[in-house]
């Protein structure tokens, strides 16, 4: 049977692979599609993106820093100026590429033992704690959340929004070969050998 750690390791690879078709569809909208004010928590395809990836950056940063023994960084509210800080996909979906490989590296790495390992996590109300397993749940819910609505506001434009229903259903292996070796994974390093 898996392992925890390695089915958050599983998650993490899910979650760059739903971005990467997510995004990759983004792509093909017009800036005008992009930019345009749609229902949703946020008011845009844009607006909702450029949450997630600040998000990622605050919660992969808090893990990274807790990992390796450091301090929560005093400056972590700085990740949200500018609450946008991409007007268009290209550049968004790169660093949401950077960052999504940080979490999957983050997650390969994990032991159980460190599951329960206290991450400090600055908030308004100062340094609070969550355990890593609690921290990578809470920011695997977040990015499914606004990817879905994302996913849902595209639906509204001439691109059709792609499949993200699935979690590495085996029997699409191939159809989705492609895509994970794009993000240098394989069926074989998400579900046996990690060391790809």
């Amino acid at each position: 049977m898996s392992s925890l750690a390695h089915h958050l390791f599983t998650m993490a690879c899910n979650n760059a692979w739903s971005n990467l078709r997510l995004l990759r569809a983004c792509l093909r909208l017009t800036q005008a599609d992009f930019d345009a004010p749609r229902i949703g928590f946020f008011p845009s395809i844009r607006a909702t993106l450029n949450h997630n990836v600040t998000v990622d950056w605050y919660y992969v940063d808090a893990l990274e820093r807790a990992m390796q023994g450091l301090p929560v960084n005093p400056e972590a509210r700085e990740f949200f100026a500018p609450e946008q800080p991409f007007a268009a996909c290209a550049p968004l979906w790169a660093a949401q590429r950077a960052v999504d490989r940080r979490l999957i590296d983050l997650c390969r790495a994990l032991t159980e033992a460190e599951l329960e390992l206290p991450v400090g996590v600055l908030r308004r109300t100062g340094v609070q704690y969550e355990p890593v397993v609690r921290l990578l749940a809470h920011l695997f819910q977040h990015q499914i959340h606004h990817r879905g609505q994302a996913h849902a506001m595209l639906a509204g434009t001439p691109v059709a929004p792609p499949q993200l229903d699935e979690f590495f259903c085996a029997n699409e292996a191939d159809l989705r070969a492609v895509e994970l070796a794009e993000l240098g994974l394989s069926e074989a390093a998400v579900w046996g050998e990690q060391s790809t």
